[in-house]
């Protein structure tokens, strides 16, 4: 008898794998259009057939009464750990942008300060400026956005003087990228894991050591869903 993981073609698990980033970073489906040049297909039917085969196959289920709304029930074992959690590539808000209808398309959010992708900084502090954030994000729950400073976190693609968006959360999955507050008097950016009784918070940098702190030490504020960039 075959393991139904092993019968995933790589289009198939290539798919689900994008399908579950996508959502864990935005908390949104991609769009088919999306999932078609991630896959650099040519045309959109190739999707809707590998859409059904992992529907069949129970790795994914379409949600009712939502157009484009997937969900994602599990993934392949043999996907790595790699490709679950650390493939994180933030979606860029580039900025400079200011076309008519780009604004009306976007929601502004405020910034609260600096955040360290380092070593901490004091807890987020009041709003400092805004940017604006896509409608589609800002339909999403509340976010919020912090500066970060540091490179700790470069090989998740935030570099130093990004602005990250931050959904608001107190909860987080393993191996998604938080901001943690520590000690209620410091928050970080990093990447959240636990690990029995304890809490590891992992840079995206060899250059820096793993953090662990008690499970009491450490207050989830928020969840990194996306970044701002200006590229001018």
């Amino acid at each position: 008898m075959y393991d139904i993981c092993s019968m995933l073609t790589k289009k198939q698990k290539n798919l689900l794998l994008f399908i579950n980033k996508k959502i864990r970073s935005t908390g949104v489906s991609p769009s088919y259009e999306e999932m078609k040049n991630s896959l650099n297909l040519k045309s959109k039917s190739g999707i809707h057939r590998l859409i059904s085969a992992l529907e069949e196959r129970g790795f994914i289920r379409r949600l009712a009464h939502k157009a484009r709304a997937l969900e994602v029930l599990k993934l392949p074992e043999t996907a790595s750990a790699n490709d679950i959690y650390n493939s994180f590539s933030p979606s860029v808000i580039k900025g400079g942008l200011d076309a008519d209808n780009y604004k009306k398309s976007m929601h502004e959010i405020p910034v609260l300060g600096k955040i360290a992708a380092g070593t901490p900084v004091e807890a987020i502090q009041n709003e400092v400026n805004r940017i604006s954030i896509p409608e589609e994000l800002s339909n999403n729950g509340e976010h919020f956005g912090l500066k970060v400073t540091g490179d700790s976190m470069i090989e998740a693609g935030i570099n130093d003087g990004d602005t990250v968006i931050v959904k608001k959360s107190n909860t987080a999955n393993n191996g998604q990228i938080v901001v943690a507050l520590i000690d209620d008097h410091e928050a970080m950016l990093k990447r959240l894991r636990r690990k029995g009784k304890v809490i590891a918070l992992e840079s995206a940098n060899k250059k820096y050591e793993t953090k662990i702190f008690g499970p009491d030490r450490v207050k989830v504020q928020g969840v990194l869903v996306s970044l701002y960039r200006n590229f001018q």
